[in-house]
């Protein structure tokens, strides 16, 4: 089967050791994650993961089902590219003397929709915001000047579902616990 990027989200509540129990989940069924980010979510109380990883469906389904059997565990979903609207931000420091010898690095801050996040006398951070090819693509057109540190952050993503899937499945529940 062919392996596609999926975006994996997983609303639960917020205890130790969930993420080291979501990311076995992912080893033991040999996939590696691609990014992770956790982070509060819209609800309160409630944190979201948000995993990438290359997969066909029946894994991704699988897995999901597992991640779902975690007691603190909510709700888990999996979207593919087409059905999430996704960033990532990124960092790179370079040289200031590089950007004062040559007005190229500039020229790609602007090319790239980046940005100067601080300007020192010995370096300076470019931040961008975008998907992983377009941030890799400048990390290579700055590294001919001498990157000297780069980060980039995991994937955040919300669906373009016109309401939070989570919202109507807690209301749901709370409707069957009334009976």
């Amino acid at each position: 089967m062919e392996k596609t990027l999926y975006t994996v989200i997983v609303f639960s509540e917020n205890r130790p050791g969930l993420l080291n129990q979501v990311s076995i989940i992912f080893s033991r069924r040999q996939l590696n994650i691609e990014s992770l980010t956790v982070s509060a979510s819209s609800i309160e109380g409630v944190h979201k993961f948000t995993i990438t990883v290359n997969a066909d469906e029946e894994e991704i389904d699988k897995v999901v089902k597992q991640i779902e059997k975690r007691i603190d565990v909510l709700k888990a979903y999996y979207y593919t590219d087409d059905e999430v609207i996704y960033q990532e931000v990124a960092l790179y420091k370079v040289d200031t003397d590089s950007i004062l010898e040559s007005d190229e690095i500039e020229q790609l801050v602007r090319k790239y929709n980046a940005r100067f996040l601080e300007i020192t006398r010995t370096f300076s951070v470019i931040e961008m915001t975008g998907h992983t090819d377009e941030i890799k693509e400048l990390y290579y057109a700055l590294d001919k000047f001498g990157v000297k540190q780069y980060a980039r952050s995991g994937r955040i993503a919300i669906t373009k579902s016109t309401s939070e899937l989570l919202s109507k499945f807690l209301s749901d529940r709370e409707e069957e616990a009334k009976g």
